[in-house]
């Protein structure tokens, strides 16, 4: 799955990026730690703001992927919920595409901890774009098995009521990955659900995605995203 999800998984937007790397401030002496940070997809495109990058992984075969793609980074084991890392050591956090997956309740006061007073918090997510013509295709053979998206912002809600950190400020752009269609299916057995489908199940799904992108007029076509990120500062 690791190596799938180096393999398949597009890079952040740069100008989603850029964005971010100016809000918290990011440059030689400061400190930035990526939670959740799985292959490194985010944490490479931070390691030349010239900061000091950590990054934070709960599963071994993601960490070895991102040790191998990103030499320039520290890479930890831990979870957002329990922070290897000492309070108020880190200047900014970043999380990205990984903040439905925490327990708030623990996680938002861990992220307070380490962050130093005045230090900021963003969040990245870059989802399948669903006004897309192909992305309504794929939405719906995988349907029945993902959860509303809709879920996946409910985050914001628990960070406000916190009280642990500021007001959300927001950016969102889209962009596109080319593929065929063997990389339509690949890509799409990345999703979390799908990967976790019974075996015969999940080959029957991608499968049927296959067969959706054989059919597109051209290839390599483009799978369409949109990509949001929201930046907070810590409450002191």
């Amino acid at each position: 799955m690791a190596e799938s999800y180096e393999r398949w998984r597009p890079s952040y937007a740069p100008e989603l990026v850029a964005w971010v790397a100016e809000e918290l401030r990011l440059g030689p002496g400061r400190t930035v730690v990526d939670v959740a940070a799985g292959t490194g997809k985010l944490t490479r495109q931070l390691v030349p703001t010239g900061a000091r990058v950590v990054a934070v992984e709960p599963l071994d075969e993601m960490r070895v992927e991102l040790a191998a793609a990103v030499p320039g980074a520290v890479a930890l084991a831990g979870a957002a919920e329990e922070l290897p890392l000492p309070d108020a050591s880190a200047d900014a956090i970043t999380v990205a595409s990984a903040m439905h997956w925490f327990d708030l309740d623990r996680a938002l006061p861990e992220l307070h901890r380490v962050l130093r007073p005045g230090g900021r918090l963003a969040v990245l997510d870059q989802g399948r774009d669903l006004a897309d013509a192909l992305q309504q295709q794929v939405q719906a053979v995988i349907g029945p098995y993902v959860p509303d998206p809709a879920g996946f912002r409910r985050w914001r809600d628990e960070l406000a009521a916190s009280g642990l950190f500021g007001q959300l400020e927001d950016r969102e752009t889209s962009f596109e990955q080319l593929l065929e269609a063997d990389g339509l299916a690949e890509r799409i057995g990345t999703i979390s659900y799908v990967a976790r489908l019974p075996a015969e199940e999940r080959a029957r799904v991608l499968d049927r995605i296959r067969a959706i992108g054989r059919a597109q007029r051209r290839s390599p076509f483009p799978f369409r995203y949109r990509a949001l990120a929201a930046v907070c500062a810590r409450v002191d």
